[in-house]
């Protein structure tokens, strides 16, 4: 399929207030960039976005996950390979997007609670409800997954891994992702 129209071209407003809440989910929150990474990866595997499933497996990789572990989050119940907390967070993802049956059960909150403080919680929330927002804008307009050539190293010393965009080596290495879009 092609992609129906450039929306960061279109809206840059809107993109630019979207990319400005992951630079504050990624530099300001304390939740791990590995974590948010899986978050994000689940709910795009529950949405079918393959734009942001290319996107976050890269960002795993840079990470150095293991190929199991990111396979392994389309069926992370069936799996050993994550933390408690982690466990946690991929239920809180599952109960946030997939709200058609009703609303987030008590339980995945409870669970997210036992390993998250209240302002993790809604963190964590809002980096759910973020990526389905990006899911939504890339599936409606049939983005389509381009990864860029790695490139050379910044004057940091981080690699650029073609996420953020100019002006932003200096956000601790951790990346804004959706900045690809």
């Amino acid at each position: 399929m092609t992609q129906r129209l450039n929306y960061a071209e279109l809206a840059p407003g809107g993109i630019a207030a979207m990319r400005g809440v992951e630079h504050y989910l990624n530099t300001e929150t304390g939740l791990e960039a590995v974590l948010l990474a899986l978050v994000r990866l689940k709910a795009s595997l529950i949405n079918g976005c393959e734009f942001c499933i290319g996107l976050h497996t890269k960002e795993l990789r840079k990470h150095h996950e293991t190929e199991d572990r990111i396979a392994g989050v389309a069926d992370w119940k069936g799996s050993n390979a994550y933390t408690q907390k982690e466990r946690a967070a991929f239920g809180w993802t599952e109960a946030v997007t997939d709200i058609q049956a009703g609303h987030a059960p008590d339980e995945a909150y409870e669970a997210v609670l036992a390993h998250f403080s209240e302002a993790e919680v809604a963190d964590l929330t809002l980096a759910i409800a973020s990526i389905n927002a990006w899911n939504r804008m890339a599936i409606a307009f049939r983005a389509e997954w381009r990864p860029k050539p790695e490139m050379e190293p910044r004057a940091d010393g981080s690699a650029d891994q073609g996420f953020a965009s100019e002006g932003e080596a200096d956000d601790g290495g951790k990346v804004s992702v959706e900045e690809e879009v």
